[in-house]
């Protein structure tokens, strides 16, 4: 649960617009504007590398403070979305939403997997992750960063674990059916004897398309000696 916002990042106001953002990027600059309860929207420009940073840590669901250059008060802010450029994938553009820290917000919290299951350690099963991502509702300051799973308790093949099993925190609430999987165990696959089936099946049809050919053979010689044995009759025949 985040108690308090811990994260910083630094933003100067954008007097760049239009064809001349272009410039800031390629100053490994990157344009953002910023709205929400209780303020102006303002144009800025961030640090791309700090940005990038920052993101890594908090994602969508953490607070930010804004430090913007030349004001004093610092905005508490949530990354509501961003563009990315669609051949390089970089992020080109972001929308910081400032929310009212009293009322209650939605937010997507991505899940991360911890622990070892022994079904998978002992067994050879397979972890299937069924949902990679909760969304939640609760005040901005305490949406979690991220909700943990821990798999310690997957034992055998066909264990699951729900929604309602996951360690969410106070006063946050998941907005999804408790009783959807989350992650399960397959049963491990024998390879080998999958190998081994297919093998003979593609053994028996090679040996079916060599005796069709063989039998094909067999009739083909058969009309051959058979014409053969005409055409000297016929032969003989007009000897006589």
């Amino acid at each position: 649960m985040v108690s308090k916002i811990d994260i910083s990042l630094s933003a100067e106001l954008r007097e760049s617009f239009g064809r001349k953002v272009k410039d800031l990027r390629a100053q490994d600059l990157l344009p953002a504007v910023v709205y929400g309860q209780k303020t102006e929207n303002l144009a800025l420009v961030l640090n791309f590398k700090e940005f990038e940073d920052v993101f890594k840590k908090t994602g969508e669901s953490s607070l930010i403070n804004l430090k913007i250059k030349d004001k004093e008060e610092e905005l508490p802010v949530l990354i509501h979305s961003f563009q990315k450029d669609p051949l390089s994938g970089k992020i080109i553009h972001v929308d910081f939403y400032k929310p009212d820290l009293e009322k209650k917000v939605k937010a997507i919290v991505p899940l991360k997997i911890e622990g070892s299951s022994p079904a998978i350690k002992n067994l050879g099963g397979t972890l299937i992750k069924n949902l990679t991502e909760v969304e939640v509702k609760a005040l901005p300051t305490n949406i979690p960063h991220e909700i943990i799973v821990n798999v310690d308790s997957l034992e055998t093949a066909g264990s699951e674990i729900f929604v309602k099993d996951l360690n969410i925190p106070e006063g946050v609430e998941v907005l999804k059916d408790p009783e959807e999987v989350v992650v399960l165990v397959a049963a491990a696959v024998r390879v080998e004897e999958e190998l081994e089936k297919a093998i003979e099946e593609n053994i028996e049809n090679i040996e079916g398309v060599v005796k069709e050919g063989e039998e094909g053979e067999t009739e083909d010689g058969d009309d051959k000696e058979k014409k053969e044995e005409g055409s000297q009759q016929e032969q003989e025949e007009k000897k006589k």
